[in-house]
């Protein structure tokens, strides 16, 4: 019977979970595809660590050159992470004639334009489920069974990390620093967390999902980032009375010729779908113009649900394998000559209604002062609130805008953030009245 020889980079907990799918449903693979999936050979720094599994003839080495330059290997599984060595590690392996499996997210986003026209050239595959929302199919979803739709919206929750913080921001009442502290505690947040709550992770994912949906190479540099650092346990209240939940989303819009892209904080109604996604679980949101919006949500990391995506590509490469047509679906939906830089819609010109927070003295005028401001910005007001009273202290004072454009705002903030009365940074978050 036909096989498909694998060799693993890293045995870390994806790898661990990996392997162990490998081992223990080879037969119900082997049923699915009518191939042998054969696991050769695993490459990680600490081979002589215990796993767990009986891993039999299965070879355990710490030179990575025997998994990616091996004659004995069909295909690599990069589980690695980070940028190098893994790029040239997959450089070498598709140049030595091997298919790969990555869930590497910040490697495509930033080389895939590197990565794919070589796969291409050696008439290799690139698969990358497991690079995006973890156990959720939205790289197969986008690629083929939404393939005969323009893709006008995609949105969603693509970093479990922030959403929990979020949640129990929100469920617990409190700022932060203490939930993100709980939160590494119990292993949902790195020791440095900068790279989920930055808004970093969710980019990388937002600039495949984009590439998919509009025809293009990944390109993170085109993504507006912004973390969770500073949304506060005010925002969380005022959010919540005023029938709000705050996400931080990944968007990516296609409109009039120009696509948006943006990862932050944002306000949804709080009977939406968006807004029920609660703890680590992610969510995507896709509006496709024949099919209208769809949802996938699942868990978006861990062992067991990223190492389904990654043997699920294994799978589909085992069945292409065997009938002989490699290649049948572009990486990225269209086919090379067809892919296309996209024009950027810029930051100034994005349009929406904001949640504009400020810390100002209780003093008589201050308002008046500030309202001056959005007026000579043109900036319309929706509502305003205030609670509480401080001689000595400086109280939140929350207004909701009508649609008006970013760079208005940002405006409108640096001038206020110059009067005397308001005694700290202000801050806005976006409001999307209209997802799902």
């Amino acid at each position: 019977m036909q096989e498909l020889r694998i060799g693993v980079l890293g045995f870390g907990v994806v790898g661990r979970g990996v392997v162990e799918l490998l081992l223990t449903q080879g037969e119900l693979l082997r049923q699915r595809t009518g191939v042998v999936l054969r696991l050769v050979r695993i490459a990680t720094r600490t081979p002589a660590r215990d796993r767990g599994l009986p891993l039999g003839e299965v070879e355990l080495t710490d030179d990575l050159q025997r998994v990616v330059s091996a004659d004995d290997i069909d295909v690599v599984v990069e589980l690695i992470g980070g940028l190098e060595p893994a790029r040239s590690l997959l450089m070498t392996a598709l140049q030595s004639g091997k298919h790969v499996v990555t869930a590497n997210k910040a490697l495509l986003a930033l080389y895939g334009h590197e990565l794919f026209p070589l796969a291409a050239a050696r008439q290799r595959e690139l698969l990358f489920e497991a690079a995006v929302a973890g156990a959720i199919p939205i790289i197969k979803v986008l690629r083929e069974s939404l393939a005969a739709n323009r893709i006008d919206q995609l949105y969603g929750i693509l970093n479990g990390t922030c959403n929990y913080i979020l949640t129990e921001m929100r469920e617990q009442g409190s700022p932060f620093a203490e939930v993100l502290r709980d939160a590494q505690a119990k292993g949902f947040a790195e020791a440095d967390p900068s790279f989920d709550v930055d808004g970093i992770d969710a980019a990388h994912k937002l600039a495949i999902l984009a590439a998919i949906s509009f025809g293009s190479y990944p390109d993170f540099q085109q993504i507006h980032i912004e973390g969770i650092r500073h949304v506060s346990d005010i925002d969380i209240q005022w959010a919540t009375e005023m029938g709000y939940r705050i996400k931080l989303l990944g968007i990516a819009k296609q409109d009039e010729g120009r696509v948006e892209l943006r990862v932050q904080p944002t306000m949804v109604p709080v009977g939406s779908m968006v807004a029920s996604v609660e703890g680590v679980y992610n969510a995507v949101f896709v509006r496709g113009h024949a099919a209208g919006t769809t949802m996938y949500h699942g868990r978006g990391a861990g062992e067991r649900p990223t190492a389904s995506s990654v043997v699920a590509d294994l799978i589909d490469l085992a069945r292409s394998s065997r009938a002989g047509c490699g290649g049948r679906v572009a990486p990225f939906s269209m086919l090379p000559e067809a892919l296309q830089q996209f024009p950027l819609r810029q930051t100034d010109d994005w349009r929406g209604e904001y949640y504009l927070r400020l810390a100002v003295a209780d003093r008589p005028g201050v308002l008046a002062e500030v309202t001056q401001v959005l007026a000579r910005q043109q900036i319309s007001i929706d509502a305003i609130h205030q609670k509480g009273r401080s001689a000595v202290a400086a109280v939140p004072l929350i207004m909701v805008t009508h649609a008006t454009s970013e760079r208005q705002i940002r405006l409108a903030l640096a001038e206020m953030e110059q009067l005397d009365a308001v005694q700290e940074t202000p801050r806005f978050i976006r409001i999307e009245p209209n997802v799902v």
